[in-house]
C-alpha cells in the first residue's frame, strides 16, 4: 500500500500535474495520517482528484494553444516575401553575402564569391539600396466591410474569425512578383474582409452555407504561395470577401497501411505531411519546391508537379479520392477504388480549378513505404545542348527508375551560391577539381552546366541506376562531380526563391516562367525565350544585359523601384 501510495503521488507530482500533487498530498497528510489503509483510498482518492484537474488543465492549454496558434504561423513568415523571417541572404558587416537562419543547410554560411558574382554580373552596388517598407502600416489596409447578421451567425458556428489588418493582409496574395511588389511598396486596393479558421469539413460546410446564405464571396487560402495570382482579391468586388484559411485542417485522419493509402485534411502543408508519415513508415514523394509551405489542397487546387515525379508521379497520379465542398453541396465520387472506367472523372475537374469551384476538404492519397536507400549525385556537362542530349537518353531508358534528375544551366550562379570551405585542404581539393573540369577537360565555366541528381529504392537498385546514369553521361561528355555537390544542389532548390527577396533590395527583379515543352522543342524554346529577353529589355530602356537561367533576373541602375518594376512587368507579359 505504501508502494502503491508512493507510485501514485509521483504520478501527481510530474510537471504536468505538480499543482493537483501537492495539493492531494496535502489532504493525505493531514486526514489520513497514521494510517495505512486510509493512505492508500487518500491517495486513490487523490488520484482521481488530480487526474481530473490534469485534464482540466490540458484542455485550458489546448485551447490557449488553439487561441495563439492562428497567429503562430504567420508569425513565423515574412508578411512581404519568400518564406521564414529567420531565413534570408544578407550581406553583413563585412559586406560578404550569407545566409541567415539554422533551417536550412546553407544556414549560417558565408558565401564568398556571391557579392562579386552579383556586382559583376547586374551592376548592383550594395550603396544603392531600395527603400521597400520594413513594416505594415495597418493605416494604409482597407477596411474590413462585414454583414453584421452574417458575423451572428458565425459566432454561433463556434468558427475562429479575424479581421485584424494583418491577418486580411497576409492572406491577400501569393507570392508573384506583381504582389510581392505591391507589398513591399504600397497596399493592394482590395483584400479579404475577413479570414475564417475552419478545423474540419463540416466547418466548411457552415462556412459555405452561411457564404449562400449573406451573399458573400469566399477565396480558400491554404499556405498562400500561388503563383498565379488566384488569391488577389478583384477590385470591383462589393460582397464581402471571406479568405477561407484550411490551416488548421491539418491531420491525417487515417492510413490504410493494406491498400497503401491514406486520407489527409486539404489544409497540411507539405512538410508535416510528410513527417506524420514517416512516423509510420510511409511517405508520398511529391516534393514541390514550396512543399515547406504549399498544402495538399492547394496541390489538388493547382495540379501540382513535385522533384520526384519520376517515382511518385504528379499530384494527379497520387490522388484517389477528393472531397470539395461547394455552393451546391458535396462534390465527391461515390465509391473510392484505384481507378473507375465509366464516365468522366470528376477529380479532373478538381484538379487545377484554383479554387473556383469550391473547397477541397479531404483528399485520400497513395503512399508508399519510406525508401530504404536515397543517394544523391552530379554531372557536369560542357555545354546545356549535351546536358539536354543526356537527359532525352536518361529519360528513354530509365525514366520510371531514378527519383529526380534537373539540370541547371547556370553554374557561375550555382558556383556563386557555394558556401566558404572549412580548411585549407578542402580549398586545395576543390582548386584541384576547377582545374581538372576547366583547363584539363577544357570546360568553358560560362557555358558548361550541372546536373543534380537522386535516387531511391532498394539500396542494390539505386546502386545499379547510378552505375547506368553515368555511363551514359559519359557518352554525352559528362564528369562525375560528386555526391555533395548533387545534395547541395538539390537542396539549394528550397532556398533558392530567397534571393528573389534579396534581388528586390537592391533593384534587382527575378521572375520565372515556367511551361512544359516537349523534347524536340526544348532547345528552341530555351534559345527563343532568351533572345525575346534580351531584345524587350533593349527594347525599354534596360541598361543592364537580362541574366536568362530557369530564372530571369532584369536590372535598370538606379531607377525608383516602381519604374524598375513597370519595366520587368512589361518584359514578361510581352515574352
Amino acid at each position: 500500500m505504501i508502494v502503491s501510495s508512493l507510485a501514485l503521488s509521483v504520478y501527481l507530482m510530474s510537471p504536468v500535474s505538480l499543482g493537483p500533487g501537492l495539493l492531494c498530498l496535502a489532504v493525505i497528510v493531514s486526514r489520513f495520517a497514521g494510517s495505512f489503509s486510509g493512505l492508500f483510498h487518500a491517495s486513490l482518492l487523490a488520484y482521481l482528484f488530480g487526474t481530473a484537474l490534469k485534464a482540466f488543465w490540458i484542455c485550458s492549454m489546448l485551447i490557449l494553444s488553439l487561441m495563439f496558434f492562428f497567429p503562430l504561423r504567420q508569425e513565423l513568415l515574412k508578411w512581404n516575401g519568400w518564406g521564414y523571417n529567420d531565413s534570408k541572404f544578407i550581406f553583413n558587416k563585412k559586406g560578404q553575402a550569407e545566409f541567415t537562419g539554422k533551417r536550412y543547410r546553407l544556414g549560417g554560411m558565408v558565401l564568398p564569391t556571391f557579392k562579386e558574382w552579383i556586382e559583376k554580373t547586374f551592376g548592383a552596388s550594395l550603396e544603392h539600396k531600395t527603400t521597400s517598407r520594413a513594416s505594415l502600416n495597418v493605416n494604409d489596409v482597407p477596411p474590413s466591410i462585414v454583414n453584421e447578421e452574417f458575423l451572428q451567425d458565425l459566432r454561433a458556428t463556434k468558427i475562429s474569425y479575424s479581421q485584424d489588418a494583418e491577418d486580411r493582409v497576409f492572406r491577400a496574395h501569393g507570392h508573384c512578383l506583381h504582389e510581392i511588389f505591391v507589398l513591399r511598396e504600397g497596399m493592394f486596393k482590395r483584400i479579404p474582409d475577413i479570414v475564417v479558421w475552419p478545423v474540419c469539413h463540416e466547418d466548411v460546410v457552415k462556412i459555405v452555407e452561411l457564404a449562400c446564405k449573406h451573399n458573400l464571396c469566399i477565396i480558400p487560402f491554404g499556405g498562400g504561395t500561388s503563383v498565379s495570382s488566384a488569391l488577389e482579391c478583384p477590385e470591383e468586388e462589393k460582397r464581402t470577401i471571406v479568405s477561407l484559411d484550411t490551416s488548421q485542417m491539418n491531420r491525417i485522419l487515417w492510413i490504410d497501411e493494406k491498400n497503401l493509402t491514406a486520407c489527409v485534411e486539404a489544409g497540411i502543408v507539405g512538410q508535416d505531411l510528410e513527417k506524420q508519415l514517416a512516423e509510420s513508415g510511409f511517405c508520398t514523394g511529391h516534393e514541390p519546391d514550396s512543399m515547406e509551405f504549399s498544402s495538399l489542397g492547394g496541390w489538388v487546387a493547382t495540379r501540382a508537379s513535385g522533384m520526384k515525379k519520376n517515382i511518385y508521379g504528379n499530384i494527379e497520379d497520387l490522388v484517389i479520392h477528393i472531397k470539395m465542398v461547394t455552393p451546391r453541396g458535396i462534390v465527391e465520387k461515390n465509391c473510392q477504388v484505384p481507378r473507375m472506367s465509366t464516365g468522366p472523372d470528376i477529380h479532373h475537374f478538381i484538379m487545377g480549378s484554383e479554387g473556383t469551384l469550391g473547397v477541397v476538404t479531404e483528399v485520400t492519397i497513395k503512399i508508399r513505404p519510406v525508401p530504404e536507400y536515397q543517394k544523391y549525385g552530379s554531372v557536369v556537362f560542357p555545354n546545356f545542348e549535351r546536358g539536354v542530349a543526356c537527359l532525352r537518353e536518361v529519360a528513354k531508358i530509365l525514366r520510371a527508375l531514378f527519383a529526380s534528375i534537373c539540370l541547371f544551366l547556370l553554374f557561375a550562379k550555382g558556383h556563386a551560391l557555394k558556401p566558404q570551405v572549412a580548411s585549407i585542404f578542402t580549398s586545395f581539393l576543390d582548386g584541384l577539381k576547377k582545374f581538372y573540369i576547366t583547363k584539363f577537360k577544357g570546360f568553358d565555366p560560362n557555358i558548361l552546366c550541372v546536373a543534380t541528381l537522386l535516387f531511391e529504392g532498394d539500396r542494390e537498385k539505386v546502386l545499379q541506376h547510378e552505375k547506368q546514369v553515368y555511363d551514359i553521361a559519359t557518352k554525352f561528355g559528362g564528369l562525375a562531380a560528386g555526391e555533395d555537390n548533387g545534395q547541395r544542389g538539390y537542396m539549394l532548390t528550397f532556398v533558392i526563391a530567397y534571393l528573389r527577396d534579396l534581388g528586390l533590395d537592391y533593384y534587382v527583379i527575378g521572375e520565372s516562367f515556367e511551361t512544359s515543352v516537349p523534347w524536340d522543342r526544348v532547345l528552341d524554346l530555351c534559345r527563343n525565350v532568351k533572345e525575346r529577353i534580351v531584345r524587350e529589355c533593349k527594347e525599354k530602356g534596360v541598361q543592364f544585359a537580362p541574366l536568362s537561367t530557369c530564372r530571369g533576373l532584369l536590372e535598370k541602375k538606379y531607377l525608383p523601384m516602381e519604374e524598375v518594376f513597370h519595366i520587368t512587368m512589361e518584359v514578361m507579359f510581352s515574352v
